[in-house]
């Protein structure tokens, strides 16, 4: 997802909060070296670790969503001085589940589609998996996509869907500090399997999952209360 779509949470928190937003590798404005490159989690983490170099910055709170969450999994994991807390919003670690094999094979099918079909029907599929009502009745008819939205949605399930979702949370690391990894989850998000990840990565860590306004994304359709949950568990 670009920086973009978090402008508005951004915006929110900024009157309190120096706020740095990123495009992960190859989404939006970050450019590549090499196209044909995998973006892992742990690869994206050291990217972060990279820009608060950049920054000049010792440390930072970190806030990820969805794929973003588990980036920030990886950040704590291999730089945990960098991070002081981090909220990780509904990480997909299917990995954690019950059936995760079950889901590793539907991530390659999801993946098999796009080359097959494209990026509408491999995202479709990619939606419908994910538990949401892709076909609700009475819904407008979607128009095509932008080139953008391809460009993103070719990269994403070319290099990103499968390092992401085979990911393996380190809970030793996770848990033994000094970072504070907080787990949020939609409150509208029930019926989605991030929240199923969710609740067994909090159940792994030993805590309970904070609940943020809106569904899997809630930052989007409702910032400023989404921004006062999460200024709230930074100060906490």
């Amino acid at each position: 997802m670009p920086a973009a779509d978090f402008g508005p949470l951004a915006d929110a928190l900024a009157s309190d909060h120096t706020v740095v937003t990123t495009d992960p590798r190859g989404i939006a404005n970050s450019c590549l070296d090499d196209p044909r490159q995998d973006s892992t989690p742990q690869l994206r983490a050291d990217d972060i670790a990279a820009i608060l170099d950049n920054l000049d910055a010792e440390s930072a709170d970190v806030f990820g969503s969805s794929g973003g969450a588990v980036t920030g999994l990886a950040l704590v994991s291999r730089h945990p001085t960098r991070v002081r807390t981090l909220v990780a919003h509904e990480p997909p670690v299917l990995e954690l589940l019950p059936d995760a094999a079950a889901q590793r094979a539907k991530t390659e099918e999801i993946i098999a589609t796009f080359y097959s079909d494209g990026v509408p029907a491999a995202m479709a599929k990619f939606m419908a998996n994910a538990g949401f009502d892709v076909k609700p009745e009475g819904a407008p008819v979607v128009s095509e996509p932008s080139p953008d939205q391809i460009a993103h949605g070719t990269r994403f399930l070319a290099h990103e869907l499968r390092g992401t979702a085979r990911y393996v949370p380190d809970i030793a690391a996770l848990t033994r500090g000094p970072a504070k990894v907080v787990v949020g989850i939609g409150a509208a998000s029930g019926g989605l399997l991030t929240y199923r990840t969710s609740v067994a990565l909090a159940d792994q860590l030993g805590t309970s999952p904070v609940e943020f306004p809106g569904d899997h994304g809630g930052f989007i359709g409702q910032p400023a209360e989404f921004a006062q949950t999460l200024r709230a568990v930074l100060a906490g």
